[in-house]
């Protein structure tokens, strides 16, 4: 195990980083250890043996790609907490922007990166708390750099690779520098400016926006024009009866 904050790259000041060579996974490391967290801490494996995305599914995990958990106790509601979702994703753009070209990338609501179509890297979020502010939150990401993963067929998504798409090779702990550092910016400019500047920068980097997608409620599905995100990060539709605001859903384009 690691623990030098040193080692690889610039590390944003504040922030721990633990690296483990194999663990369940990250997040259900980061909730082991939550009670014992006393600033933000990065928690990275070098492989993970129950790996998982959104909606309990399975995330695919070879050698080489990054796997890392940030956990911490950010102080708000767990409404507040959610969006940092949105500060991932741009924090995400920001790094993998440094290896492959920008305009190859972009930003699929609610929590992935698109990389020249395929998906290369997701987020989720998971908090814990009885009162009105949450006890910690714990933000996953994974991101594929050197390996396209196999045997996905159920992903609205193909998979891709930031070496796949013709991206410089990085390593995994290189590259977790370059995204804690880019984080912790993102921390500052909610701090200064609020959720709005945070907003339109993920919006500026928007996949689909401006053209008809879909979103799957698990109810219903809603076809509209991809207007914009809320204040509360919901998708907005035009739709045929008037705008919609989405908070959860799958989207397809």
């Amino acid at each position: 195990m690691s623990t030098n904050a040193n080692a690889h790259g610039h590390w944003p000041e504040g922030y721990g980083r633990v690296v483990l060579g194999s663990v369940d996974s990250t997040m259900a490391e980061a909730a082991r250890r939550a009670g014992d967290i006393i600033k933000p801490t990065w928690i990275m494996a070098r492989t993970q043996t129950a790996a998982r995305g959104r909606r309990g599914r399975p995330w695919v995990v070879p050698p080489g790609n990054l796997s890392a958990t940030l956990i911490f106790n950010p102080g708000c509601t767990a409404a507040e907490a959610a969006k940092r979702s949105f500060l991932a994703a741009n924090a995400l753009y920001q790094a993998l922007a440094i290896y492959v070209p920008a305009e190859k990338l972009s930003l699929k609501w609610p929590n992935d990166v698109l990389l020249a179509g395929g998906k290369v890297a997701g987020i989720l979020l998971e908090s814990s708390g009885q009162g009105p502010f949450i006890d910690w939150l714990s933000i996953g990401i994974g991101v594929n750099l050197k390996h396209t993963p196999e045997g996905v067929t159920d992903a609205s998504f193909p998979p891709t690779s930031l070496m796949a798409a013709g991206g410089w090779e990085v390593d995994a702990e290189d590259f977790l520098a370059t995204l804690a550092d880019a984080y912790a910016t993102q921390e500052d400019k909610l701090r200064y400016f609020g959720f709005t500047r945070i907003r339109d920068d993920w919006l500026a980097n928007a996949a689909r926006l401006g053209e008809v997608i879909t979103a799957r409620t698990g109810r219903e599905d809603v076809t509209g024009i991809f207007d914009s995100i809320d204040q509360d990060g919901n998708l907005v539709l035009i739709t045929g009866t008037g705008p919609r605001a989405i908070p959860a859903a799958d989207v397809f384009f």
